[in-house]
């Protein structure tokens, strides 16, 4: 019998099962045509409405999307997303969820690179080369066309108009391979977005993986919250849909306020939810509600830190996979009143069905159990590639012949991740972090995960996220951010450098620690270390902040500037460009009604151009003002 110590880090997940998708979603329209397929607040639509909504979208569009056209969609959670999707579907066409607000410079570099069929969205949000001065419906011969698109105006964040704009593609502008289903963006390090290109094949044994894991069928409601460029947000929809469950919209507060999605679940009834790992955590550190009626959380989009608390009735899963294999490629399931299993945090675990795992060196051999290195995954859970064949060359590469395990089957080609993992001697891999995110410190190489590991050996910490920046004579210091464990604040950072100087080297100890509420996330989920830095070294003032013209003005400028750590923000400045995100957001919100008890939604605030008419939206919605119009 061979000693597991010595067995190579490689692990194969069960038989791969096909599924379809469209086919298997059009199933449950034809068997429980009146079961509701969407609720979105106190409005729901059964699965025959919604695909009467989707058919008359596919129709709007046929003629003009081909089969294998890539289609951006531009829309929030919602009935017109949910219907556009399987209008999309329906066509044979390449469903592209960019979101609601993608930014336009990304929108744009979207629509110079790829080669979209069209852009669907709120006209008023599409980037220049897709905005039309006729109105929409009309058709001139080398403009811009706009069509109408028949949905509803309803849901808590549904857009008032939506239109499918139609241009000509740009010179050089790449499409989707043959047989995508689905393309979704990821950060490039060129500062350009990579697009991912998924098989139906790939997503549909995600969505059997999926069904099996958590029961999921009809009579259960699972949740809709994840952002719509976010990869999981393919499984989150489809999952609903082909399984005869409904989908619950969530609320914009649930997003980024982890008491009110507890909330939430409960008065939505919710059975089945996903969560990015940033949100599940401070959810978890809640007293647990013991009516919830949910079951089943999966959580992922960054390292899970903590383990469920004994009163958490649902099962946890840790699910780890970049969009390249389809989502997810391996998961660790806890049960209700499981305890850990001695490590410090929750594993990624083992191989989603079809799915192949090989922990390997710089030269691609898979190294013995116990030992560190890259991931790389194989198998029929990966994505057909990028849409750019240069860089599919680069990140999809060529199996080794050598390392597999007697009498299981090679693969042909594996997508090289840059995680660095390790397989424990049961198999379970435990996620270490980065490489491409070491960084060199006075000659010597740091793993940033390694630093935030030893802050949060101490107590007295719930997370931490660790930066580089140069500094004024171009060298590397490190920068810590630190939220604090309820109840076991420190004084300050430097409180925990005693402790954290025992796990590190002299190198890796961070030359600046900062205390945190919360962090700010990216479009993905993820902590985005960016914005931290920026809050951290706001740039110079071109003069003397100005303070506002009115005692409201003054109020929203102060906080404004508490929030985001910007002293010189003037009231011509927009929130969002000086790096307000949805944590932000949320407390600036709640600061907004407690200073004047104005209660504003996140979208008001968002599509305000400058803090000057937030205050003039504020003033006209105190109840003194309301009281005396």
């Amino acid at each position: 019998m061979t000693d597991p110590q010595s067995a190579l880090s490689i692990a194969y997940g069960r038989p791969h099962e096909d599924a379809a998708v469209l086919d298997r979603y059009l199933d449950w329209v034809r068997r429980t045509p009146d079961a509701p397929a969407l609720i979105d607040g106190e409005r729901s639509w059964s699965y025959a409405e919604l695909d009467r909504l989707a058919g008359s979208v596919a129709d709007g569009l046929r003629g003009r999307v081909r089969p294998g056209d890539l289609v951006g969609v531009c829309l929030d959670h919602s009935v017109a997303l949910v219907a556009v999707a399987v209008a999309v579907a329906r066509l044979g066409a390449v469903y592209l969820p960019l979101g609601p607000r993608p930014g336009g410079r990304r929108l744009q570099a979207v629509a110079q690179n790829l080669r979209l069929g069209c852009l669907i969205g709120d006209p008023a949000l599409l980037p220049p080369s897709h905005r039309s001065t006729e109105q929409p419906g009309t058709e001139q011969p080398g403009t811009v066309e706009q069509l109408t698109l028949p949905l509803p105006a309803e849901g808590s964040n549904a857009a008032a108009t939506v239109v499918a704009a139609f241009a000509p593609a740009a010179p050089g502008a790449v499409g989707a391979p043959a047989g995508t289903y689905y393309s979704v963006l990821t950060s490039g390090s060129t500062g350009l977005p990579k697009a991912v290109a998924v098989g139906e094949d790939s997503l549909g044994a995600l969505l059997h993986w999926y069904r099996d894991l958590t029961g999921l069928g009809p009579g259960d409601r699972h949740s809709l919250m994840i952002g719509v460029a976010f990869d999981p947000h393919l499984m989150e929809l489809w999952a609903g849909l082909t399984s005869g469950a409904a989908l619950s919209v969530a609320p914009d507060e649930v997003r980024w306020d982890p008491g009110a999605l507890t909330d939430w679940w409960h008065r939505a009834r919710i059975t089945v939810s996903v969560l990015p790992t940033p949100l599940a955590e401070p959810a978890l550190d809640l007293p647990w509600r013991p009516d919830l009626t949910l079951r089943h959380i999966t959580v992922g989009g960054d390292r899970l830190r903590r383990y469920p608390g004994p009163d958490v009735t649902a099962h946890l899963h840790n699910a780890y996979g970049p969009a390249e294999a389809t989502v997810a490629t391996t998961v660790h399931t806890m049960a209700p009143g499981a305890a850990p299993d001695g490590a410090d945090a929750p594993p990624i675990g083992r191989p989603l069905p079809g799915a192949v795992v090989a922990v390997t060196d710089e030269d691609g051999r898979p190294v013995p159990r116990g030992v560190s290195g890259e991931l790389r995954i194989g198998g029929r859970c990966l994505a057909l590639g990028y849409l750019d064949e240069e860089l599919t060359a680069r990140r999809f590469v060529a199996a080794p012949e050598h390392g597999a395990p007697e009498g299981r089957a090679g693969i042909d080609r594996v997508y090289r991740t840059g995680d660095r993992v390790l397989m424990r001697p049961d198999g379970v891999l435990e996620f270490l972090g980065r490489l491409d995110d070491q960084v060199k410190v006075s000659g010597v190489r740091i793993e940033p995960a390694e630093v935030e590991a030893a802050f949060e050996r101490d107590p007295r910490v719930r997370r931490a996220a660790v930066a580089a920046r140069r500094n004024a004579a171009g060298g590397v210091q490190l920068v810590a951010f630190v939220q604090a464990a309820a109840g076991h604040a420190p004084t300050s950072g430097a409180d925990l450098l005693p402790q954290v100087r025992a796990w590190l080297p002299e190198q890796a100890v961070p030359t600046l620690v900062r205390l945190v509420d919360t962090f700010p996330l990216d479009a993905n989920g993820k902590v985005d270390r960016a914005a931290l830095l920026a809050a951290e070294a706001p740039g110079p003032a071109d003069g003397p902040a100005d303070d506002g013209a009115s005692p409201t003005e003054r109020t929203v400028l102060r906080l404004c500037r508490d929030l985001l750590g910007r002293p010189e923000l003037g009231p011509l400045d927009n929130f969002t460009d000086a790096g307000g995100n949805s944590l932000a957001a949320a407390r600036l919100l709640a600061a907004l009604e407690q200073e004047f008890g104005v209660r504003l939604r996140a979208p008001q605030l968002l599509r305000q151009p400058d803090l000057r008419r937030l205050a003039e939206l504020v003033e006209a919605r105190r109840p003194d003002a309301v009281a005396a119009s």
